[in-house]
């Protein structure tokens, strides 16, 4: 979804964010899919404009901060699929030989792979099945 900065955060806030950028509007295409279904056969579902709600984004936010603090104080390597409510940190790199620099806890720069927020699985299926009417 969008790239993490992993240093330079000074004066950055959920306000001024890219993922806040990203997220005022998402026009979601949902396919109909399954690994047994060959992709000739899949199928697209109705398309749908997508903007948080205050609620939503509250926890989007929140989400934010808890991971970009954690980056900040050098904690990037500690980032866990646990963390966050809607919103993750996961690797985001062509292979692992993609590095990018960032600083420990002790304000040691050091290399890492790049990292991205991603919305989570369930915060997804929510979204879907609220717009198309599942569940």
């Amino acid at each position: 979804m969008s790239v993490a900065p992993l240093k330079g955060l000074t004066g950055i806030n959920w306000q001024n964010s890219w993922v806040k950028k990203k997220l005022k509007r998402v026009l979601w295409v949902p396919i109909i899919s399954d690994k047994n279904i060959p992709l000739a056969q899949r199928q697209v579902a109705s398309a749908f404009i997508w903007s948080p709600t205050v609620a939503e984004e509250q926890l989007l936010a929140m989400d934010w901060q808890e991971l970009t603090d954690m980056i900040a104080l050098g904690e990037v390597e500690n980032i866990q699929g646990k963390h966050g409510q809607v919103l993750q940190l996961r690797p985001k790199a062509a292979n692992s030989q993609a590095k990018t620099q960032a600083f420990n806890c002790d304000g040691k720069p050091f290399m890492t792979l790049p990292r991205g927020f991603y919305l989570k699985i369930y915060f997804t299926q929510m979204l879907l099945n609220k717009h198309l009417r599942i569940g």
